[in-house]
């Protein structure tokens, strides 16, 4: 029976979960997300999981934050003045926005504390410094 080894394309189904059982991500419904095992297209440790196993086969792993989305960085945090943003863009807290970065590049951020004077926008990701959960089922190998 074929394994899973660095390299291959694989096609899995998943659900994601946070430590408190909540659902993140899913691929139910949907086609099974493929991908080249150790390519960097997904998370390291859901990655790794992968090696060895066959094509039916069905596990359960935790990936901590280190190898899910990292810790979160106190630099991706920044407050900006509330004149410099549109006044029809909604700051309520949680709200993502899509802000371009000095050299064009567009981020996604997170509000994440709105003042009279400053909102403070969030660039890390949403699930940085969590533990995931996933259970996964291997569909298909190459």
């Amino acid at each position: 029976m074929t394994q899973v080894k660095t390299g291959d394309t694989v096609a899995i189904h998943y659900t994601g979960t946070l430590q408190d059982g909540s659902q993140f991500d899913s691929s139910a419904g949907r086609d099974p997300l493929q991908f080249e095992v150790g390519s960097g297209q997904i998370i390291p440790g859901l990655d790794k999981a992968l090696t060895g196993m066959a094509v039916g086969d069905k596990k359960t792993v935790t990936v901590p934050a280190d190898e899910a989305y990292g810790q979160p960085n106190p630099q991706a945090v920044q407050a900006v003045p509330r004149t410099e943003i549109p006044a029809d863009i909604p700051l309520d807290i949680g709200t993502q926005l899509q802000v371009q970065t000095p050299t064009g590049q567009v981020m996604p951020v997170t509000v994440a504390e709105v003042t009279e004077t400053e909102v403070t926008l969030d660039a890390n990701h949403p699930l940085a410094g969590k533990d995931l959960t996933f259970a996964i089922e291997l569909v298909k190998i190459g």
